[in-house]
């Protein structure tokens, strides 16, 4: 509840031209763009980061925008149809050219997480979802030197719908993985025909 509070909170003080721009991430495991923004947002000028985060250096330098709206990360009309209009090396962007920083391959910083684990979308608009998808990059693909692409990815389970709240969390059950990974999540958003797409860096225990 601290977390949703401070969240709202911070949301509001945004540089966003209005609500309909303001929709939802994957806060836990955190996405590139979301770990870059609570990590860095409120220092995005210091000059340490470049040594202590260079991915966040590096996005935060090709697009600041990237992360200050980290929660519009969406494209229109897929019709589901995700990976024949999202090219390899472009996931991570959700097919993005302005969003392209965070394909880059590097040192992105980790969650630890167990085989099972939640993930914990967050949707300051409450649009619901009719499904998440949800993938794990393949034992021995490294985030740190390729970049993502479907041929990348094991299909771990795709969820049911779920009714509009500005929290949503599902369990996630895994097994064989170790090391730094990439847990790579689709939301089709219930309100029209939206698909977000996002990268999360994580460690498995």
């Amino acid at each position: 509840m601290v977390l949703v509070t401070l969240l709202t909170t911070v949301i509001g003080l945004l540089p966003w031209s209005g609500a309909a721009q303001a929709h939802g991430t994957i806060i836990s495991p955190a996405t590139r763009a979301y770990q870059c923004w609570k990590t860095w947002g409120s220092q995005h000028m210091n000059p340490a980061m470049q040594q202590q985060d260079p991915m966040c250096w590096q996005a935060f330098q090709a697009n600041p925008d990237t992360m200050w709206n980290w929660m519009s990360a969406l494209r229109d009309g897929l019709g589901q149809q995700y990976q024949a209009r999202t090219p390899d090396g472009q996931l991570c962007s959700n097919g993005l050219a302005r969003n392209d920083s965070l394909n880059q391959p590097g040192a992105w910083k980790t969650t630890a997480i167990s085989r099972n684990f939640t993930i914990h979308l967050y949707d300051q608009a409450s649009h619901g979802a009719d499904f998440f998808r949800v993938y794990v990059s393949k034992q021995g693909f490294n985030p740190a030197t390729q970049r993502l692409g479907w041929g990348n990815l094991d299909f771990i389970t795709q969820t049911g719908r779920y009714a509009p709240s500005q929290n949503i969390q599902f369990n996630v059950s895994t097994s064989g993985y170790t090391g730094h990974h990439i847990v790579f999540v689709i939301w089709q958003a219930s309100h029209l025909d939206q698909a977000y797409m996002w990268c999360s860096d994580v460690t498995f225990a």
